[in-house]
């Protein structure tokens, strides 16, 4: 009775999780359908500008500068030391920019700022480059299928894989919705959180076929809770150092990384979520049972046990 109380029933809370997974999916979709993601300059490219201050410059009132005349989603970072800016605009390269920003930048200073360099950056990732990680996306999923299909059973590879798709759509339907910028930190973010999404299902599925294989008098939903209580610990512990380092990672570490730390943060509690709610309901929708976990009996066991 002791274990039984600490049973958790996930499972009971399925049709609704379905409901909000479907409703977060379709808004993902839908706006990334509409408005798209916003590429940083590693894929659209666009105009660097470099600027020397007489003392350490104030980052914030650099960008609020910026943003009043007219240079809205400048990224603006020091370059080397404190004292060297470092400004990249999504614009193409415009004869006078250079003075523009000078200008811009002079309002309230004291003293003098050096314009050092204006240059044209051209995309890090073009058309062909891109569509090359999406088939190199498409066939790691593939592979991801074959390898828990034949580590566990086909149906907890459909989970996983769903699972997978489930929190990367999310992930960049979020950075749509919220019109966040899509850049290659990012990008390195979203595949980071398939591979932490794909070991969290991973270690659910493991204890499932455990499970299965023990409580052999339990309905395959009991199991399922009865795993996902017994994992839940691991689970949190997981999720809730990873999201500590990552809050400080957003808060300390920088314009740079900012986006990394964003799309990780909710990669992390869209994973977590995933290996709860999404593969297990669909373990629970294929009619998972103990028969598809149980291993093959050897045709002569019963002559072998005879003494």
């Amino acid at each position: 009775m002791a274990q039984e109380d600490k049973i958790i029933n996930f499972m009971g809370w399925r049709k609704i999780a379905a409901a909000f997974s479907v409703l977060l999916l379709l808004a993902s979709i839908g706006s990334l359908a509409v408005n798209g993601l916003q590429f940083g300059l590693d894929f659209t490219g666009g105009t660097q500008i470099e600027v020397g201050y007489p003392q350490a410059a104030d980052l914030a009132s650099v960008r609020e500068k910026l943003s009043g005349a007219g240079f809205e989603g400048a990224v603006v970072v020091y370059f080397g030391a404190e004292t060297d800016v470092l400004i990249r605009l999504q614009r193409g390269f415009e004869p006078g920019l250079g003075d523009q920003i000078l200008a811009a930048l002079q309002q309230g200073e004291a003293g003098a700022i050096e314009l050092r360099r204006v240059e044209f950056v051209g995309p890090q990732v073009g058309e062909e480059l891109r569509d090359e990680g999406g088939i190199g996306m498409l066939f790691a999923l593939v592979v991801v299928m074959g390898y828990v299909a034949m580590r566990f059973q086909y149906k907890f590879s459909i989970g996983a894989v769903a699972a997978l798709i489930h929190d990367v759509i999310i992930v960049l339907g979020i950075f749509s919705i919220a019109h966040l910028e899509f850049d290659l930190t990012v990008l390195a973010a979203v595949l980071a959180v398939i591979g932490y999404s794909l070991n969290d299902t991973i270690v659910v599925a493991d204890r499932i076929r455990e499970n299965f294989r023990k409580l052999r008098g339990e309905e395959p939903l009991d199991v399922i809770n009865i795993s996902l209580s017994q994992t839940l610990g691991r689970t949190l512990i997981t999720s809730l150092t990873t999201i500590l380092v990552l809050v400080a990672l957003f808060y300390f570490g920088g314009e740079l990384i900012h986006g990394f730390a964003t799309a990780l943060l909710i990669g992390v509690f869209v994973g977590t979520y995933s290996s709860i709610y999404v593969a297990s309901n669909i373990l629970l929708l294929m009619h998972i049972s103990k028969e598809d976990l149980m291993p093959p009996v050897k045709e002569n066991a019963e002559l072998d046990e005879v003494p």
